[in-house]
């Protein structure tokens, strides 16, 4: 159903529901691509690790997830649907840009029936096009808007964290200009800076990367890294505020 506006506020809501949710950045660096999600810790009895918002979806893709995990996980187990009948129907590794669209088109579906309710969620999309040899960084919006960005946010801190990546790029000389494990510690710069101190949870930052370093296959940022990085922006945000505690 359409307003007289022509707005569908079904979607709006996705979109509200998204902006609600832990933030998510994505960076295309100039060996890879880098995703990292921050993800609220809601008990202080989870184990570490647990209810992850980064996924592979073959060998050379990954996606991140925010807004409702429920939903992102459908989303994720479509991706690796379409990439499992792409490698058996062409012999071939699926196209990082086939696999947003087809993403994108699904989540557009949810949109266009009244037996169905809109994927409340939004995914960034990395993988590595074996043909260009090119790796690529999308996002899909709730509404199925999908687009290809050099860097890209989602989430209650996007507008923030959007413009601290245009900061980086600027400070760089563009995405060429910072490799994979420079936008590591980067990314968890931006994940405390934005975050409110006096109404977030603390949180875990789940990373991901599809990089020349690993082959160009998905994988987990190693843990040492993430945990130098994690602690290097502890420590930045003590030193500019005075107000950051440490977090166990």
């Amino acid at each position: 159903m359409y307003s007289p506006e022509g707005r569908v506020f079904q979607v709006e809501y996705a979109q509200k529901a998204v902006s609600t949710q832990g933030t998510a950045i994505g960076i295309r660096c100039r060996d890879g691509v880098v995703l990292a999600v921050e993800k609220p810790i809601v008990s202080k009895m989870l184990m570490p690790g647990s209810n992850r918002r980064v996924f592979g979806v073959d060998s050379h893709a990954a996606v991140a997830i925010t807004g409702y995990p429920a939903d992102g996980r459908q989303i994720v187990n479509r991706a690796r649907e379409e990439a499992k009948n792409y490698k058996d129907t062409y012999g071939h590794r699926i196209v990082p840009s086939v696999l947003s669209s087809r993403i994108a088109s699904e989540v557009h579906v949810h949109t266009a029936s009244w037996a169905y309710r809109p994927y409340g969620c939004a995914a960034l999309i990395a993988g590595y096009d074996e043909d260009t040899k090119a790796h690529e960084l999308y996002m899909v919006e709730p509404s199925g808007l999908c687009f290809r960005y050099f860097g890209c946010s989602a989430g209650k801190g996007a507008q923030m964290a959007k413009t601290e990546i245009e900061k980086i790029f600027g400070r760089v000389g563009g995405s060429e200009g910072i490799s994979c494990r420079e936008a590591v510690s980067e990314m968890s710069n931006i994940l405390y800076a934005i975050r409110d101190t006096s109404k977030d949870k603390p949180f875990e930052v789940d990373m991901c990367w599809v990089c020349e370093e690993t082959g160009w296959a998905y994988s987990l940022v190693p843990a040492d890294l993430l945990a130098a990085a994690d602690r290097e922006s502890q420590l930045a945000q003590i030193g500019a505020g005075g107000e950051e505690k440490m977090e166990s």
